[in-house]
């Protein structure tokens, strides 16, 4: 799910007609402090990061004037939260709170309802895990037609929600709920929204998700990659993505996987197929040896795009390794990946890697033809002296074998690695 941060909802909110805080996002103390000025009344300073907790972590502060504005997003800024670095802080109005209330919006994926659900309770504030069951009221919502104004109503009053103050809390969920479906969430969490001592629901905070497969009807968005990510896109994220957005044959999936272009060990990982992928990462993970990337290219792919991940793959900085992971007996015709991998090989190894370990699992259909096309399209590199020195090719008698896989990359890795250090690269 593409994930929007939290002033990145509020401001889609506040165009949908719902209230949200006055404020705006400021990346440097000097603009924090020009926005409270702006503001003119005590503010909340909110790092922005896609994580939960964010109350506990030290990155949401309640400051009183501007000056306390720019110190605490200094401090803010200064942080790391799961491995995000804080780069924007949210400054707005603190707010007049009387009560908190919670409520989301998500996809109910259970049999018998396969729809949108309203999630609602009366204990806002803390993380829908620490709602006691018995307080949390949900409703499933009809795809078509939205959340009823008598559903609305009904789980309000559920809820425990003053006979005075139902139609207003019902006319706030349906508005939500209107938002939800023009802006097609997959997930739209309020926690808080707020009862102010005036009366006046407004939105405190904002989780967004939006269904990856709707992002090409909402270019006002500007979302760069639909793909679900653990951070901010990197180079190989974005390109990945788009090798995807311009070909559908196959799947042509790539993405980082914390890899830090220094530490030894990393391996170039391109699997075929989800499933089977994780037995690559057993291989890996066995010997001590860590995905740079994950790639898949399954789905019966034409070469050009097998080409294009392998190429993407392999230009990966002072990796140790490159694994191709077929360990299933693909119903594609394999010979796709035998004729790109030829290809890359061919170009990446004799000018960019001499020597790059390279273990090649491939079987499927068209298994032999491939095994051959690859020994045949590589037998000019894979001399005792040659770039391909360290190009191993395997078929369907290791398809299971992790372990034999990941000995083989770890011996040809330390031999590789060895050999550059003696060299002195």
């Amino acid at each position: 799910m593409a994930k929007f941060l939290e002033f990145q909802g509020k401001e889609w909110l506040r165009k949908s007609g719902l209230p949200v805080p006055q404020g705006r996002v400021a990346s440097t103390p000097e603009e924090a402090k020009k926005v409270a000025e702006e503001i003119g009344k005590a503010v909340a300073v909110k790092g922005q990061v896609q994580a939960g907790g964010r109350g506990k972590a030290g990155i949401v502060k309640l400051v009183n004037t501007p000056d306390e504005a720019a110190a605490a997003a200094e401090e803010i800024l200064a942080k790391t939260i799961g491995g995000n670095p804080i780069k924007q802080v949210l400054i707005e109005e603190k707010l007049d709170i009387k009560k908190e209330y919670y409520c989301s919006f998500v996809i109910n994926g259970a049999r018998e309802a396969r729809s949108p659900m309203l999630m609602f309770s009366a204990e806002g504030g803390m993380e829908i895990e620490s709602v006691p069951e018995e307080l949390l009221f949900k409703v499933n919502i009809d795809p078509i037609n939205g959340l009823q104004i008598y559903d609305a109503l009904d789980v309000c009053a559920r809820a425990g929600i003053p006979a005075q103050d139902l139609n207003k809390f019902a006319s706030f969920l349906s508005k939500l709920s209107q938002a939800y479906k023009k802006l097609d969430c997959q997930t739209l969490e309020i926690n808080p929204f707020v009862m102010t001592g005036s009366g006046n629901l407004v939105c405190a905070d904002c989780k967004m998700e939006i269904d990856n497969s709707s992002v090409g009807r909402h270019p006002e968005f500007g979302i760069k990659i639909a793909r679900d990510l653990p951070g901010a896109p990197t180079e190989l994220d974005l390109i990945g993505w788009s090798i995807e957005e311009t070909d559908a044959r196959g799947t042509g999936f790539l993405m980082n996987m914390g890899y830090d272009e220094v530490s030894p060990g990393y391996i170039g990982y391109h699997p075929i197929g989800g499933g089977s992928a994780m037995m690559g990462l057993d291989a890996l993970n066995q010997v001590g040896l860590k995905p740079a990337n994950y790639a898949d290219t399954s789905g019966n792919p034409v070469g050009s795009k097998i080409y294009r991940v392998a190429k993407s793959v392999l230009s990966q900085p002072n990796i140790d390794g490159y694994l191709l992971g077929g360990f299933m007996m693909a119903n594609q015709e394999q010979w796709h990946h035998a004729h790109a991998i030829v290809k890359v090989l061919q170009e990446i190894l004799p000018t960019q890697k001499p020597g790059l370990p390279c273990v090649l699992l491939l079987c499927g259909n068209r298994e032999d033809e491939s095994l051959e096309i690859l020994r045949t399209g590589l037998a000019d590199l894979m001399t005792p002296d040659g770039p391909g020195k360290r190009i191993e090719i395997y078929g369907k008698e290791y398809v299971t074998d992790t372990k034999f896989i990941g000995q083989r990359l770890l011996a040809l890795s330390k031999d590789y690695r060895a050999e550059k250090e003696s060299q002195g690269k």
